[in-house]
């Protein structure tokens, strides 16, 4: 019985391909997306500078300096798979966040996916909670989308201060 020895440049070979292979699994569990319903605000994918318009309501603002209203901006994050978006609409009273909708913003599956995950669990984390006192890391395993979610909500911090 004869053992074949692998020459060191097909065990390079391997260990590349084992390195894309994780990469790749890690890109499909990192990029997130929505179902079709999966909470969230109206309308595709677009962005522009309507996701970004503040509609203030009328009446004073509240608690640490912000206007009562609904505000919405759209904000960016990485992912393996590239850069993605999510839109985000926010309705504060006093301060505290009342209602939310995300717009998902996907450009593939799997960012569909986690960003649905995402749309669908971030109301009930948030909605109550003072704006200075938001802290989102991961909603319903999606973690990434996150990071673009914080990113709007600094846009609204900066558009609902008075």
């Amino acid at each position: 019985m004869t053992h074949a020895v692998k020459k060191p440049h097909q065990r390079w070979a391997l260990t590349g391909l084992a390195a894309l292979s994780l990469l790749g699994s890690a890109a499909c569990a990192a990029s997130p997306a929505p179902s079709p319903g999966a909470g969230g605000g109206a309308g595709g994918g677009a962005g522009g500078d309507a996701a970004n318009a503040a509609e203030p309501a009328s009446g004073s603002g509240g608690e640490a300096g912000y206007a009562d209203g609904t505000f919405s901006a759209t904000g960016s994050y990485q992912t393996p798979g590239g850069e993605e978006s999510i839109g985000v609409t926010v309705t504060l009273e006093s301060g505290v966040v009342s209602d939310v909708q995300t717009e998902p913003m996907p450009s593939n599956g799997t960012t569909e996916l986690y960003q649905g995950k995402f749309s669908s669990g971030i109301r009930e984390q948030i909605v109550g909670t003072p704006l200075d006192d938001l802290s989102v890391d991961k909603v319903s395993g999606s973690s990434l989308t996150s990071g673009g979610f914080r990113t709007a909500i600094e846009q609204i911090k900066s558009e609902a201060a008075q």
